[in-house]
């Protein structure tokens, strides 16, 4: 998916507009923040939300493309549990945008429960 959408990115932004590509890959952990051991994890989120998140990131001055991947279901220790990727034209433009994206999606648009 990631090699795709990379391909994807490359060839629809124009290259004035793209210089970076930062992409991020969250995983199940075996123990939970406080460090208690997890199984896994329920998880899903709020589609609608997640689409005007991106829509409106997108919009951000320096940003060329935004792509997000959530896993739903019963998650196991080891299972993607997200893909994203900020394209843009410089680090300045896409690290705040692609911290922002990541706290918020975690923040307000999945709900997880530990297993």
């Amino acid at each position: 998916m990631i090699d795709q959408w990379i391909a994807e990115i490359k060839k629809t932004c124009p290259p004035e507009r793209l210089g970076m590509l930062l992409v991020h890959n969250g995983v199940v952990r075996a123990s939970s923040k406080e460090g208690k051991p997890v199984r896994g994890m329920m998880l899903s989120y709020d589609r609608a939300a997640l689409d005007e998140l991106v829509r409106r990131m997108r919009a951000t001055q320096g940003i060329a493309d935004i792509r997000v991947w959530i896993n739903e279901g019963e998650l196991k220790i080891g299972d993607d549990i997200m893909y994203v990727c900020v394209a843009g034209r410089f680090r300045t433009d896409i690290f705040p945008v692609f911290q922002e994206l990541i706290t918020l999606i975690k923040t307000q648009i999945v709900r997880e429960e530990e297993l």
